[in-house]
Order: structure tokens, then C-alpha cells, then sequence
């Protein structure tokens, strides 16, 4: 680069260094600071566009333009020259602006006189703040060492935006972290929770974006660069041999970590002016927007290792973000980009609530927090360039909306809503220990859904008549390597302890589509949901079957044992498994160990396919569970992964509701014990239609039992009946609405 070049672009941040140490008004700033680059970079123009909403930019402060444009021009995203450089995230770079694709002129503006134009976003870590843009009369390209110098200045006044640089009277912008925020996402987890934020990953805030002494900054990046080079080298030997994809993921940090290309930009980027932190900040804006637009999940994958490096060594050079002493609140609302089971199990039931602003229905995060009955909002985003520790913050999970420094009106509402919860708890604890008996005197048997050792508790408190599901793969998912027998057999022991008298169903191993274990190699598959999972992983892979079954023989050790196996799709599984299980009481008897007093067999029901088996197998299984979530996907052909058809479907949609009554009689035919297990049976509603058609066990979340029980003992199932036979003949699509309007007469 010129050293002509290089002298101007560090007088220009030098003097924005300046501005940033005044104490002027927000306006008053940004109106220095357009006058100081035209000055330095020699142009007749030089404007700022801000985002004033999330799909409008607004001319905020200009150099050479008509004054009298600055808050009143405005722009959506994608419209202009400007709105093309705020929606690619891309600069723009001609000699002729008036010939480009998309140009629109602004008569308000008096531009029509500039014919060059070079405009950049303003932006910080993918978060879209304006545009910077420079003109002049004399049809010229910028050098790349311009557009390079504009891109830095660009950068600094992200972070300046970011410190509330240009809050005050008459300016675009509102103060950042102080006023409310409302966020849409999807309901992965029911509930509502009211708190205060723990950031899992706290942002790291660059607060000395400009530096004097370029010597000493590269100093610092250097050091700070080499110690995280030895963290990770000290993390990979310290990392079994047998973790590969962990030790996959530290092989890539130590590759970017020694990559010539990242440590050369940014030491440009400090030569330019930037300080260090600034100059990793901005590499790592770079990726961010890089990660945007990449479609090649492996690559993605990649961009997202260099930002976690990035994060690591922002944390190193500010003496930011983890293990800063700041102490979890006594309410915490979790928010983060995304979790992990193991982390999430590690704050356990100390949290309130989850948001995350990535995250999925299925995903190992969401299964822990269903199992820990914690609310959980996915999507939320952009949650984390809003949130600090601290903030006030309430979660609806039923609604997937998210308060974020909620004004007193919405917190009192919301507070009302949480004592009337509370006072409904209290009816329900009321009626705990009776049975959940409708009017008619028929009587379901309630079951809860269990995943860990901590759910158990909630067994006798619940009301619950036993453990209708427990989740096995909890303890695969939240480990580094395959858990070892003896292990499992401890710990469904214990489970049988905590349970009592009361019967406990063990689902076997269901791993595969969006349950990957961290130590599995994970396989490409077109849609993973109709893939290799479940029962066609432990079939293939018997190894790890037969070890969870003599595990649960040995856990048994004299005591009934119930196994089920998910994911059936057709006979020959279910008698394959069968056969595993009968084997290995068997060999067990053999070696001289107690077996379990009684052994029932049973398979999930989860795919249309299988409601149409022989009757062998209804004959050969000793119970038969409707796994309900899986079972609804398949069946309307609605991937609940996603958010756009997922609640298209209706469960009380009558032609739903009459494949499950077919069920029902193809079970009565050989009295085969059924049970519908899954989300829709903690729907008060959802159950008593349930129970309508004939299902007399549901299991669900324990926080869900009191709800359901209190409806069914106040309604006559036989009434129910009759309604949803009425709304199917007159050929309604649901029988929601007539089952609503019925139990509205009833009171």
C-alpha cells in the first residue's frame, strides 16, 4: 500500500479518535464526522445512512448534500445504490452511479451533480447498522486502497454506534441496551419465565476501537495470538484420542490459529489505525458476513470455527466476556446463539428460562430443556445484539415471544399471568392424589415423560401414575465418548429406586436425524427424519444395543422391567429387537445374574406404516406407545423442524383423530395396553379427545398432568364423544371448534 495512503487513513481515524473523546451531541458528531472524511479522502460528498427499523435506512448526517435531506430521505433495504450496500452487506464502487443497476435519484438530495460513488455498510459482527458512502463530480473508480481506508473508518463507527457515540438530541438513533425490545421466535419448550439475562457467551464490547502506537498493537496481537495458539495445543493433547469430531473442530482453531492470510489482515488492518481488538473484530465481521451467504453446510461449519477463534482471542486482548467474575442472578434467563446438552444440563434447574437465536425443535438443547421442563424460545433473534447481562427479561415459551426490558404495563401483565398459573397449581396440587376420573366414571391413567435423574422427583409431586417414557439418550447425548455399561446399569437402577412401586418404561437408544451423538461421525442424509435413526441404527450397530440391554437387565436385578423400542416401522424390526432382548436374558440367566421378576416388550408407534402391520405384531407386543410428534410429521408430511408448516396441521383434524381411533380398535381387537406419549398429550384439549376415542393412558410432562387431569374430571367423555362424532359427520376439517364451543356451555 502507498505510504501516502497509509498516512491519510491513520490522520482520518486519528481525528476519530478525536471526535469519539468529545462530548458534543449524537447529531453534532455525526456532523463532524462526515465533514472530516470528505476533508481527508478529498471528496465533495461524504453521507450517513442509519437504519431507522430493521427494513428502512435514513440519510442521517452529510457532507456537500442538501442539508435539509438529513432526516427526511429514506430508503428500504435493496432500494438504491445505498439499499443494495446496506441488503449484500457489499460495497459498491462506480464512476458512473446514475448508469448502475438500481439507481434511484433523490431530487431532495441534490446528488444529481456526483458522478462517483463508493458507498460501504456499517456493520458489527453480521449486525446491519448503515451506510457509509463517498462522491464526487469526477467520474473516477476509487483504489482499492480507498475502498479499503473507508471500510476500516466503517468499522470504527460501528463501534462507536455500539458505545452510544451518536445518542443525543436530533440524532437518528436510540440510546443501545436501554429501551424495550420485543423478539418473535418458535416455541420449543412451553412455559413462562420472568428474570433477569445470563449470557452464556457475553458480547465482547471493543471500547478503543483507534490506536496511537501501531508498534505496540501488534505487539499485544502477536502475544495474545500465541497464547491461544498454545491453548489449543494444549487442548488437543489433553482431548481423547477417541473424541474425533472434537479433536476434528481444535484441528480447524489451529489451522486458522497459524493461518498466514488472517494474522497478515490483520496486521494491515492495525497499520491502518485499528487497534488490535478492533482489527480482529473486523476479520471477524468479515466471516460473519461470509457465513451469511454460504450455502455449503461444511464450509459454514468452518466460518463458524474462525468466529468462535475470534471470540476466544477478543476475550484474551479485552479481558472480556467468560470467567469475568460477574455472578449468576438468582432468576437467570439463559441467552445464547446456541447450546449444547452438557452445558445446558451444567446450569440445570437453576435457570428460569432458554432463549437461544438459533436452535431447533428437536435439537439435543430442546430435549434437555423439555427434560429439565424449562421454557424455551428458538429464533429469537437478534437477541444478542440487544441483550446484556442483567436486563430484565420475560419468556413466553407457549407464544415464542421474548420481552426484553419490557415496560411496567407488559410486565404486569405478565406478572398477573404468572399468579394465575400459580393459583391454578395450587387446584391442581389439590387433586394430585386422585384419580384423573371423568364424570362418566371412566378413568385415564396419567404417565409422565422423564429423560434424568433429576426428573424423578417430580414423579410424586406430579401426580403421575408412573414413567411412561424415559428417554435413554440423554446419557449418550451429554457425553464425549459412549458411556460404558456398567455406567447405564447404575443409573437406570437408580431410576427404578426413585420410582418406586410405580412402573418405568425405558425407551431404548433413539438417536439419528436431529440427535447426533458428539462422539458419532455424523452422515450426510437428504432428509435425516425419514433416515438411518432409531431402531435402524441399533439393528445395524447391535453392539451398542445389546450393552443398553444388559444394562437395563442387570439395572432391573430382580424387579419388573419394561423396554420399548422406537421408531418401528414395520414387524420384522420389532421381532428383530425382540430377539436381541430375549437373547440377552438368555445369556444374562447364564452367567448366573438375577433377571428381572416379569419383562414386557414394546414398540413406539411412529409411522403410519405401522398402524397397518399384521396382527402378529399386535398380538406379539406387550404394549404399544403412540409417539405422537413423530407419528403427526409423517402423517401430514409436516417436518416439525420447520417453522412454516409445523403448525399448518391441526391434531384434532378429523382425519388425524380417525387414524388414531383405528389405533385404538386394532389394539382393543387384541388387547394390547395402548398409550399416546408426546407434546399433545399435555394439551388439555388434545387429551380429552384423547380419552374421547378411547386412548385411557397419556403420557406427558409432569408440569402438564395437573392442566389435564383437572379438565378431564369436570367433563362426560361420553358427551365428548358425541361432539366429535357431530363435527365429523357434518364434514368439519376439525373438531376443534365444536370441542371449544361444547366445553364453554359446560363452564
Amino acid at each position: 500500500m502507498p505510504q501516502g495512503t497509509e498516512t491519510e487513513s491513520r490522520k482520518l481515524l486519528s481525528r476519530l479518535q478525536a471526535v469519539m473523546a468529545d462530548a458534543s451531541a449524537g447529531q453534532e458528531r455525526l456532523d463532524r464526522i462526515t465533514r472530516l472524511i470528505a476533508d481527508s479522502m478529498g471528496t465533495e460528498v461524504c453521507s450517513i445512512y442509519l437504519l431507522r427499523d430493521a427494513d428502512t435506512l435514513e440519510l442521517c448526517a452529510t457532507q456537500g448534500l442538501a442539508p435539509e435531506a438529513v432526516h427526511v430521505t429514506r430508503m428500504r433495504i435493496g432500494e438504491g445504490l445505498v439499499g443494495r450496500v446496506a441488503r449484500a452487506a457489499q460495497p459498491i464502487n462506480t464512476a458512473n452511479a446514475p448508469a448502475e443497476r438500481g439507481f434511484r435519484y433523490m431530487p431532495e438530495t441534490g446528488e444529481e451533480r456526483y458522478s462517483s460513488f463508493l458507498g460501504v455498510p456499517i456493520q458489527r459482527l453480521g449486525e446491519r447498522l448503515g451506510v457509509l458512502v463517498v462522491q464526487s463530480k469526477d467520474a473516477r473508480e476509487y483504489s482499492d486502497d480507498e475502498v479499503y481506508a473507508l471500510e476500516v473508518v466503517a468499522m470504527v463507527l460501528a463501534e462507536m454506534t455500539e458505545l452510544g457515540a451518536f445518542i443525543g438530541e436530533g440524532a437518528a438513533l436510540a440510546e443501545r441496551h436501554k429501551s424495550q425490545a420485543m423478539f418473535r421466535g418458535a416455541c420449543a419448550q412451553e412455559g413462562t419465565a420472568m428474570g433477569h439475562v445470563w449470557l452464556h457467551e457475553p458480547r465482547v464490547v471493543v471500547t478503543r476501537p483507534v490506536a496511537d502506537d501501531p508498534d505496540a498493537e501488534l505487539a499485544r496481537l502477536r502475544a495474545a495470538v500465541d497464547q491461544l495458539r498454545l491453548d489449543i495445543d494444549d487442548m488437543l493433547t489433553r482431548a481423547p484420542l477417541a473424541d474425533g469430531e472434537q479433536r476434528e473442530v481444535l484441528e480447524a482453531y489451529r489451522m486458522f490459529a497459524h493461518s498466514r492470510g488472517w494474522m497478515r489482515r490483520m496486521e494491515e488492518d492495525i497499520a491502518r489505525g485499528l487497534s488490535a481488538e478492533a482489527a480482529v473484530e473486523k476479520e471477524q465481521s468479515t466471516a460473519r458476513a461470509r457465513m451469511e451467504t454460504v450455502a455449503d453446510a461444511y464450509l459454514r461449519d468452518r466460518l463458524h470455527d474462525l468466529d468462535d477463534l475470534s471470540n476466544r482471542l477478543l476475550r484474551r486482548l479485552t479481558g472480556q466476556g467468560k470467567d469475568t467474575g460477574a455472578e449468576l442472578p438468582a432468576d437467570p434467563v439463559l441467552v445464547a446463539r446456541n447450546i449444547g446438552p452438557a452445558e445446558l444440563l451444567d446450569y440445570g434447574r437453576r435457570l428460569r428460562g432458554v432463549v437461544l437465536e438459533e436452535g431447533s425443535v428437536g435439537s439435543h438443547a430442546a430435549i434437555v430443556a423439555r427434560a429439565l421442563a424449562i421454557p424455551l424460545v428458538i429464533h429469537a433473534r437478534p437477541i444478542l445484539t440487544e441483550a446484556l447481562n442483567g436486563d430484565a427479561i420475560l419468556v413466553d415459551g407457549d407464544q415464542g415471544i421474548v420481552h426484553l426490558r419490557p415496560e411496567e404495563n407488559v410486565a404486569a401483565a405478565f406478572r398477573d399471568k404468572l399468579a394465575m398459573q400459580a393459583e391454578a397449581q395450587e387446584r391442581y396440587a389439590s387433586i394430585r392424589d386422585k384419580p384423573a376420573e371423568a364424570l362418566c366414571g371412566t378413568v385415564i391413567s396419567l404417565q409422565m415423560n422423564a429423560g434424568l435423574m433429576a426428573d424423578l422427583p417430580s414423579l410424586p409431586s406430579s401426580g403421575a401414575e408412573g414413567v411412561g417414557l424415559f428417554r435413554t439418550e440423554l446419557q449418550f447425548l451429554t457425553r464425549n465418548k459412549v458411556p460404558r455399561r456398567g455406567e447405564l446399569a447404575a443409573l437406570y437402577s437408580r431410576v427404578m429406586d426413585a420410582a418406586g412401586e410405580k412402573r418405568v418404561v425405558f425407551r431404548t437408544l433413539d438417536i439419528g436425524s436431529d440427535k447426533v451423538l458428539p462422539y458419532m461421525k455424523p452422515t450426510e442424509e437428504p432428509n435425516p427424519a425419514l433416515g438411518w435413526r432409531a431402531i435402524r441404527v441399533g439393528l445395524d450397530k447391535p453392539g451398542v444395543m445389546r450393552m443398553q440391554l444388559q444394562a437395563l437387565i442387570r439395572a432391573a436385578n430382580g424387579r419388573p422391567l419394561s423396554v420399548m423400542f422406537p421408531f418401528v416401522a414395520q414387524l420384522e424390526e420389532y421381532t428383530q429387537a425382540r430377539d436381541h432382548l430375549l437373547r440377552e436374558m438368555d445369556r444374562e440367566a447364564a452367567l448366573g445374574h438375577v433377571l428381572p421378576e416379569t419383562l414386557q416388550i414394546g414398540a413406539m408407534l411412529e409411522t403410519p406404516s405401522l398402524a397397518f402391520a399384521p396382527r402378529r405384531f399386535f398380538e406379539e407386543c406387550d404394549f404399544i406407545s403412540i409417539g405422537g410428534n413423530d407419528l403427526k410429521q409423517f402423517f401430514f408430511a409436516a417436518d416439525r423442524e420447520n417453522e412454516r408448516v409445523r403448525r399448518r396441521y391441526d391434531t384434532l383434524n378429523v382425519s388425524f383423530l380417525t387414524f388414531l381411533e383405528q389405533i385404538v380398535h386394532r389394539c382393543g381387537d387384541t388387547d394390547t395396553p395402548l398409550s399416546f406419549c408426546g407434546e399433545d398429550a399435555g394439551r388439555p384439549v388434545e387429551a380429552l379427545c384423547f380419552a374421547a376415542i378411547g386412548l385411557r393412558t397419556l403420557s406427558m410432562r409432569p408440569a402438564s398432568i395437573g392442566p389435564v387431569k383437572s379438565l378431564i374430571r369436570r367433563v362426560d367423555l361420553r358427551e365428548a364423544r358425541a361432539v366429535i362424532n357431530e363435527a365429523r359427520a357434518s364434514g368439519a376439517q376439525s373438531v376443534r371448534p365444536a370441542v371449544m364451543e361444547w366445553l364453554k356451555r359446560q363452564g
